[in-house]
């Protein structure tokens, strides 16, 4: 017989190494896991579960003042986090469960929807206007916000006060702006300058080099209460009446109107019926006091200056503008533009 050879001293028996490997794999593959889920592949995220465990993760835009910004300290704040931070608050409050903590992610405007279905996010406020192709993927809750496009010029620029004024003037858009093309299609003179961001816009609007930006007017307002006293917004509508994209436009129609949501996954309606309804809460005027804590928090974040101005804007005779919006009501997907006179240009 022969004799059993003893392990080599310091060395773990062949039997105890592939038992060690065979651990060591687990524990990667757990580990690996874990990253997966982290990153999102968990699929979509339930907004009520997650709210009734305790913590969500909310989306928003970290570069824009006054709607989603992060202060050097990491802090997120803007209309758009406000917003966000009622809304999971309340419904922690109806389901009778602490409110959550919360996670704050970026989420640039081209990722918004992979964002969703990866269950990257529960919800994302971020300046995200609800349209029907985005429903294809994403359900909404809201509007929470309507808004229109707007100039922004500089405070001490009085030759700008209206759309027509801009004919040989620069005017900055972020790249691929259809807004800013469709200023350049009625006002052919328009020097239009593309940037890659609105951040690079104001710059460029501060130091002279354009004459002014376009986008939506609360993206606009943002910027100038940041900066008080340097600009000064110009509302945008139709000088004439006019056919664009084969709908008629008659003088003093906005530009463009956005109705701002919260997105989140379609897997799940119970949530955007809570959502609309904590939305339709913040806009509730509580006994006592004279306004909401949806108008309060847009007075805070744009400046009252701004909001005045929206609100008599509206509230004008025969006023095509919006103020307060109506959550849960999306009729405006379905109305059907005004078809061009036979003729018209």
């Amino acid at each position: 017989m022969a004799a059993r050879t003893s392990p080599t001293p310091g060395r773990p028996a062949p039997g105890r190494r592939r038992a060690a490997r065979l651990a060591g794999l687990v524990g990667a593959l757990a580990l690996l896991a874990g990253l997966l889920t982290a990153c999102g592949d968990s699929g979509p995220r339930d907004l009520i579960a997650d709210i009734r465990g305790g913590h969500v993760t909310l989306g928003t835009k970290f570069d824009q003042p006054g709607l989603g910004l992060q202060n050097p300290g990491g802090d997120i704040t803007g209309f758009d986090a406000t917003v966000s931070t009622f809304v999971v608050n309340q419904i922690a409050d109806r389901l009778g469960v602490p409110h959550p903590d919360v996670t704050w992610k970026e989420t640039p405007s081209a990722q918004r929807e992979t964002f969703i279905r990866n269950g990257e996010v529960d919800t994302i406020a971020a300046t995200y206007s609800i349209t029907t192709n985005r429903m294809k993927d994403v359900d909404f809750a809201g509007p929470y916000l309507v808004t229109y496009q707007g100039l922004l010029v500089r405070d001490d620029d009085e030759d700008i006060t209206s759309l027509t004024d801009l004919n040989g003037k620069k005017l900055c858009s972020v790249a691929g702006s259809t807004p800013a093309q469709n200023v350049k299609n009625l006002l052919p003179d328009v020097q239009l300058q593309e940037y890659d961001s609105y951040s690079s816009c104001v710059e460029a609007l501060r130091r002279d080099k354009v004459d002014a930006m376009t986008t939506d007017e609360v993206i606009l307002a943002g910027y100038s209460n940041r900066w008080p006293d340097e600009f000064r917004l110009v509302p945008m509508t139709y000088p004439v009446d006019i056919c664009v994209n084969d709908a008629w436009k008659t003088a003093g129609t906005p530009f463009s109107t956005e109705y701002y949501g919260i997105g989140m996954a379609k897997d799940y309606p119970e949530a955007v019926v809570k959502v609309n309804e904590a939305l339709r809460e913040m806009m509730t005027v509580p006994a006592g006091q004279s306004q909401s804590p949806w108008e309060q928090s847009l007075r805070a974040e744009l400046g009252d200056q701004t909001v005045d101005e929206m609100v008599a804007r509206a509230d004008a005779p025969g006023s095509q503008y919006v103020f307060t919006p109506n959550p849960g009501d999306l009729s405006f997907l379905d109305a059907e533009p005004t078809p061009c006179p036979e003729g018209a240009k």
